[in-house]
């Protein structure tokens, strides 16, 4: 008996331990899909950073913004943290990056259809 419930609790440790792998996966996974180029709208370069450290922008924690014509706008659909580490010596946080983007201003944030990080 004990032998078959010490089997059981393994095998609960183990369906356990890839629940938790998926889900975390899952949450840390770059959502991408909807930002896709559309070859008949323009490409505009862009700043991008975080708004709150690198352009003072009003708002609790990071959040990616570009700025455009000289005004900050945060971005929606596209997550800072999609783009790497944006706490990291390059990233959002302690840098300003280029950026080709697409999409439109909404309600004064940046609603993106496609963003893409320009390399250095």
């Amino acid at each position: 008996m004990e032998d078959r419930y010490l089997k059981f609790i393994s095998s609960m440790k183990k369906i356990i331990a890839v629940i938790m792998l998926l889900v975390s996966t899952n949450l840390m996974a770059q959502d991408t899909t909807a930002l896709k180029l559309d070859p008949l709208k323009k490409v505009l370069m862009v700043e991008a950073a975080c708004g709150q450290c690198q352009f003072k922008m009003a708002g609790k924690g990071c959040t990616l913004a570009v700025k455009i014509k000289g005004k900050s706008y945060f971005v929606d659909k596209a997550n800072i943290d999609s783009f790497g580490d944006a706490h990291g010596d390059d990233g959002f946080c302690n840098a300003i990056s280029k950026a080709k983007v697409q999409g439109e201003i909404v309600n004064n944030k940046f609603v993106a259809t496609y963003f893409e990080l320009v390399k250095k």
